[in-house]
């Protein structure tokens, strides 16, 4: 039997902050060449592409060894990426519960990974 290594809370919280600075200046380029795309649809589709492609990881978690897999370690299609994307809004909704439940369930998922069904591992 494989043992999975679950990613907790603060190794996420970086894979998170690495995305945000190594992303700052495409998404500038981005919003100021099509300014009438709402920033939040680049966000989306980056997340859900990404944590849906082979890579199955954000360039930050990719940084970090993370990978975004179903229950089973598989990779998740972009319809459920797209689902825990945005079920961090809901995460995020009920003062951050959500992203806190990382550090205290027992598989490390937050409110959106129990919902989609998926975790994220160290690899």
């Amino acid at each position: 039997m494989v043992r999975r290594k679950y990613a907790g809370f603060w190794l996420r919280f970086f894979a998170w902050i690495l995305d945000g600075f190594i992303l700052f200046i495409p998404f500038v380029i981005l919003i100021s060449l099509l300014p009438f795309v709402p920033p939040l649809i680049y966000i989306w589709l980056y997340y859900a592409y990404m944590e849906s492609s082979e890579y199955q990881a954000t360039l930050g978690k990719m940084l970090l060894g993370l990978k975004v897999t179903d229950l089973k370690g598989r990779r998740i299609s972009f319809l459920r990426a797209t689902g825990r994307h945005f079920g961090k809004i809901l995460s995020g909704l009920i003062l951050g519960i959500g992203f806190f439940m990382i550090a205290f369930t027992k598989k490390k998922q937050g409110l959106h990974d129990i919902i989609t069904e998926c975790l994220v591992l160290k690899v």
